[in-house]
């Protein structure tokens, strides 16, 4: 393309023009491409040849719809720009400078006759526009969405089925708009988008037809993002001037907060109407205009979530969707053998442990059954007979088997002290109660059934010849009715023992022992944690009875066969010894040194550590309230590390026992001080209390193991805590943070421990992720003191930390849109979160835990990743799922385990 001449001078343009003659001629410039190209920019550098044979430099810098100087430059006679010589004002040229700029600009544009520039508006009426290329803008650009993957992803034909249900008249009411568009839960926040919606279109009824529903959902359902700011921006602008007030915020910013359940945040509202103004109205004019919210939506995040989002993204990508593929493997019998593979590899020491247990159990039932079927009673009472011996067999062993799994000092003691535990599964010992429980269940239903419902009707009504071998068991004169049996000694105690197990077996299922009988259920007095744990000690008269009763049969004379008190003698005896040492343990009451109460009904206690009191993180101790009840013992996780100087819980109320614990210490307490935590709290050290206010005894008992204790023993571990479930977890990030040493590193042994203990107890943990799932804000309080203890010493980041919201809706709905606007202006100039008051940032509704497994995997690949979760079972299905999937197929190996909860 040819260029004219430009007066007396010759514009030159290339990339390196210093190359090219400058001469008064007409120069062929090459065209350089599109300017409007994948990347809407380009720089130019142009000489300009005046008429005082003077050459000058100048770089531009070409936008898609501007253009602007970079650089001004001299050139000297050889042809060279003088590096840093800005042209200064004053120069003999500045004077046709601007004019000779004007030329360049017209000559550039015409290198693009497809698009022409338009003219270089007033500074006054110029809108600004933000570069939306970058990343940071485009994870914003997602954001505002009013159709998500919750709310009418099924399309206008649902939104159109559910306008036929709800419709009166074939009109919809504006109370049943958010209902009919499908986001239930937000009748308030849906309402202002029907008002902004028709105020738009100049209508003023309260009542939708299908047609303008229709129209309405268009308009909700367009993906363009300046669409969707103006809708949102509509909906904030009530009085449709195109600009937002500080009122106007103040009031969306309390429907967002009463629509996401952020009470603290929604009383706050003039403090942020006043952060939100203070950025986007410097001068002080008393509004905000579109520009304006579209700039606070793409600013950029904060360094801590981009990090999360780009690390090893590439790598992520790659590896992952190779390795994590579905197979191709269509055979259903391959498939089939490589899960059951799977489920052997994971769950193979329950399987050894269940499979010696049920060998042994169908052992001694087969014994006895022959035994039995080969005495004369059998010609009487046939299989019967033998049925209920072979049962009553398995009931003895299973009787004396079943409280091992509850001798929590023992369990504690192996585990800790030997490697049994890398072949025996104790961190399930409560599960294997329970079966073993019901294995005594089916013990019981077989000897008591088959004794009460056959061998006594067959005994009765047996012929003198027959029943003269029975004589030296039942008497020269044969019983004279079933009365006879129920009276005697075998009788009564079988039957006694039978009623006492059967309350005790029901008032332990979950149903009862967590009280979620409905109010109005005449029997939700008589369960819940009380009922369980009263009657569950009814099996000390069991076991007494069963002794009796062992004593009393009436085929067994020779009391060396009668061996009842042989199976069940050391069980009991070790239990017995178990309970003595808790009595003598807990005998001493602990100090309370200080008291807090939470939102979320949460009472945290700190007190002194008893002489010689050793734990490790993720275990947990009785705790008993003499004030409370005097029988009554309740396990909590320890939330304190082994490092601390003091012991302490946290405590959720739930029940009548914690409830009643609640009251009894805000008694002593103190409403907070204006910037403290806490409703109530009391500090003895610092002389907090209320007037004469006197602490309620605690006695307490342990520590006992837990699955979360044996974290040491992984490379990376991988915490996730639902709610209060984030106790023992807690407590394993202290430790790993008073692990920590200069460089970043982690290790050494335990706090106090010798150099020989150093050896065996060396803490291999590298790195720790932790996710704490909450739904409500306050939640946040509960540890916000170790959130920036962490924050402060951990400088290497070896604690990553993930807190989340799950009451705010996800990032991207409309509904949490200025939440999420309000989080990043916060953050950004105060470094505080809203919700927690930390530096750590808050995420929004639940992770994706498929891609948390993901991260983990790609970055610590050939690694044992410890995967801890205490929380509600709900989720325990899924993320056991997913750390078999990826253990498999990936090189990470994922160990899953799980707190009782």
């Amino acid at each position: 393309m040819e260029m004219p001449d430009i007066e007396a001078g010759t514009v030159v343009t290339d990339s390196d023009s210093s190359r090219r003659p400058q001469d008064n001629t007409a120069t062929s410039i090459p065209n350089s491409g599109n300017l409007e190209g994948s990347s809407h920019r380009a720089t130019k550098t142009t000489r300009f040849k005046d008429d005082d044979d003077g050459v000058v430099e100048i770089t531009l810098d070409i936008q898609r719809d501007s253009v602007s100087i970079q650089d001004v430059r001299p050139v000297d006679d050889g042809g060279s720009a003088h590096s840093g010589a800005l042209v200064s004002p004053s120069s003999s040229r500045s004077g046709k400078l601007s004019s000779k700029l004007r030329q360049v600009t017209n000559g550039l544009k015409l290198t693009n006759p497809s698009k022409k520039m338009p003219p270089t508006p007033a500074p006054k009426t110029v809108r600004k526009r933000y570069d939306r290329s970058k990343s940071s803008a485009a994870v914003a650009l997602k954001g505002l969405q009013f159709v998500t993957a919750k709310v009418g992803n099924d399309g206008w034909a649902a939104v159109e089925k559910r306008f036929n249900h709800l419709q009166v008249d074939g009109m919809l009411l504006r109370s049943r708009f958010g209902k009919c568009i499908g986001m239930d839960g937000s009748d308030e926040f849906a309402m202002q988008m029907f008002d902004s919606l028709a105020r738009k279109r100049g209508m003023v009824k309260q009542v939708l037809t299908k047609e303008e529903l229709k129209d309405f959902w268009e308009q909700l359902s367009d993906q363009g993002f300046d669409n969707r700011l103006q809708t949102f921006f509509d909906m904030v602008d009530k009085n449709a001037d195109g600009r937002i007030t500080s009122e106007e915020v103040k009031e969306i910013i309390a429907l967002s907060a009463s629509a996401n359940k952020l009470s603290k945040i929604k009383e706050r509202a003039d403090e942020y109407t006043a952060l939100i103004m203070e950025e986007l109205d410097p001068n002080n004019l008393g509004y905000i205009e579109l520009e304006d919210l579209e700039a606070l939506l793409l600013q950029s995040p904060s360094e801590a979530v981009a990090r999360s989002t780009t690390t090893h993204s590439s790598k992520l990508s790659k590896a992952l969707s190779m390795k994590l593929a579905p197979s191709n493997d269509t055979s259903p019998l391959r498939r089939h053998w490589q899960e059951f593979l799977y489920f052997v590899e994971e769950n193979w020491k329950r399987i050894w442990v269940m499979t010696l247990w049920l060998s042994i159990c169908i052992t001694l039932f087969i014994w006895k059954f022959i035994q039995y079927r080969n005495r004369a009673v059998f010609h009487i009472m046939g299989y019967c007979v033998a049925t209920a011996k072979g049962a009553a067999e398995t009931l003895k062993f299973n009787m004396a088997l079943v409280l091992l799994p509850v001798c929590r000092n023992t369990i504690t003691w192996i585990r800790s002290k030997t490697k049994i535990g890398a072949v025996v599964p104790f961190n399930d010992n409560i599960n294997f109660h329970k079966v073993i429980a019901a294995g005594v269940a089916v013990g019981v239903a077989l000897h008591a059934g088959a004794h009460l419902t056959c061998d006594f009707p067959l005994l009765l009504h047996a012929s003198d010849a027959k029943y003269e071998p029975m004589k030296p068991f039942f008497g020269d004169k044969r019983p004279p009715n079933y009365w006879w049996f129920v009276k005697g000694t075998a009788g009564w105690t079988g039957i006694v023992m039978v009623v006492l197990m059967s309350i005790a077996f029901v008032l332990a299922q979950p149903w009862f022992r967590r009280n979620k009988l409905k109010d109005t259920n005449p029997l939700k007095k008589m369960t819940g944690f009380n009922a369980f744990w009263f009657t569950h000690h009814l099996f000390a008269i069991v076991y007494a009875l069963l002794i009796v009763h062992g004593t009393s049969l009436y085929l067994t004379k020779e009391w060396y066969k009668k061996s009842t008190w042989m199976y069940i003698a050391y069980p009991v005896f070790l239990y017995s010894c178990e309970r003595i040492v808790r009595l003598f343990r807990s005998h001493d009451a602990v100090k309370i040194q200080k008291v807090a109460v939470y939102p979320g009904h949460v009472l945290a206690l700190y007190m002194s550590k008893p002489t010689g009191f050793r734990y490790r993180s993720g275990q947990y101790i009785f705790i008993n309230c003499r004030a409370v009840s005097p029988y009554e013992w309740h396990p909590f996780s320890i939330t304190s590390a082994p490092g601390d100087n003091y012991l302490s819980v946290h405590i959720r109320t739930r029940g009548d026992w914690t409830s009643r614990l609640r009251t009894v210490f805000s008694e002593a307490c103190r409403p907070p001080a204006e910037g403290e935590s806490g409703l109530l709290r009391a500090d003895l050290s610092r002389g907090i209390t209320d007037c004469n206010a006197r602490f309620p005894k605690l006695l307490i008992d342990g520590p006992y193991g837990a699955p979360a204790q044996d974290y040491r023993e992984y490379d990376v571990l991988l915490l996730i805590g639902l709610g209060i479930g984030a106790t023992p977890l807690i407590s394993i990030v202290k430790d790993v943070l008073n692990h920590i040493q200069p460089g970043g590193s982690v290790g050494g042994a335990e706090p106090g421990s010798t150099t020989g203990k150093a050896k065996k107890r060396q803490f291999m943990t590298k790195r720790a992720y932790f996710y704490w799932v909450t739904r409500e804000e306050g939640s946040f309080e509960w540890f916000r003191g170790v959130m920036n203890e962490v924050a402060e010493k951990d400088k290497d980041q070896v604690i990553e930390l993930h807190n989340h919201c799950s009451s705010v809706y996800q990032e991207g709905d409309a509904r949490s849109a200025l939440i999420v606007m309000l989080q990043e202006l916060q953050h950004a100039k105060k470094g505080v979160d809203i919700l927690s008051g930390t530096s750590v940032k808050t995420h929004f509704a639940r992770p994706n835990w498929r891609s948390v497994f993901k991260r983990v995997a790609v970055n610590h690949e050939n690694q044992r990743v410890g995967v801890f979760y205490c929380g509600e079972p709900v989720l325990v299905p899924q993320l056991r799922q997913l750390s078999a999937d990826f253990t498999h197929k990936t090189n990470t190996k994922f160990e899953f385990h799980k707190e009782n909860f």
